[in-house]
């Protein structure tokens, strides 16, 4: 007798998650036994006052940090045991990053600073070519190629570092305040930006923030406090209720 299929694993699971810095009298527990799951095709806002435990547990997604105890999986796959090179090749594989600071090399054009990941890839110098004009066109920086970071506002420069972190075609994109930096029209830009790569491309989006106009973005919103998942609710984007009251 044949069973009803099985529903495929989330893209990512923790279970039981725990994060320990420190040994001892001075030890400090970031994460306090998190439990998550993350669908592919998600747009996730990691919120949370300072201290909770949000950009631990960002770390923690991104393979940039192992935790101490429990259970994560990618893809159905137990990835906590991978040693550093393990993770390091996950991370080119399956991820990209966007930072509060754009982390771009200064003396470097626009196009050369999203060739890097590739670089590091070993693709050739064609391929790399046309990925990163390819990129710079998606965050709508065509024509911008060969300028360099100061010659760039900082709306543009954050642009460039998410061309950089979607060129190698990531699965999950991991945006730690990306617009921390910006101005509120800037902010706005990035987030439409976000929001079109998560709804066209079907990149999931894991995003830290303090902001909720930046969290309104999102298709669900998850809360830490205390080290502990507080709350995790779905959310109706800015770009869906938009639509909604044009219609």
């Amino acid at each position: 007798m044949s069973g009803a299929p099985q529903a495929a694993p989330p893209l990512i699971r923790l279970r039981g998650i725990t994060k320990t810095y420190g040994q001892g009298a001075l030890a400090f527990q970031a994460l306090k036994g998190v439990d998550l799951d993350i669908e592919r095709g998600d747009f996730v806002a990691i919120m949370g006052p300072s201290g909770s435990g949000k950009s631990t547990a960002m770390n923690t997604l991104g393979c940039l940090d192992r935790p101490t105890s429990g259970e994560y999986c990618f893809q159905g796959v137990p990835v906590q045991g991978l040693d550093r090179d393990g993770r390091a090749r996950l991370r080119r594989r399956y991820f990209g990053f966007v930072f509060q600071g754009f982390h771009l090399l200064p003396r470097t054009t626009a196009q050369e600073n999203v060739e890097l990941p590739l670089l590091y890839r070993g693709e050739g110098t064609a391929q790399r070519h046309a990925a990163a004009r390819a990129a710079l066109d998606a965050v709508g920086l065509k024509g911008w190629e060969h300028h360099t970071p100061a010659e760039l506002s900082g709306g543009q420069q954050q642009r460039v570092a998410i061309a950089r972190a979607i060129v190698s075609h990531p699965l999950v994109l991991l945006a730690d305040e990306p617009t921390g930096n910006l101005d509120s029209q800037r902010s706005i830009e990035i987030m439409e930006l976000l929001w079109d790569l998560n709804a066209r491309q079907g990149i999931t989006v894991l995003m830290v923030t303090h902001e909720p106009e930046m969290a309104a973005y999102a298709r669900r919103i998850v809360r830490f406090v205390d080290g502990r998942l507080d709350s995790d609710h779905p959310n109706q984007p800015v770009p869906l209720r938009r639509a909604a009251q044009e219609e």
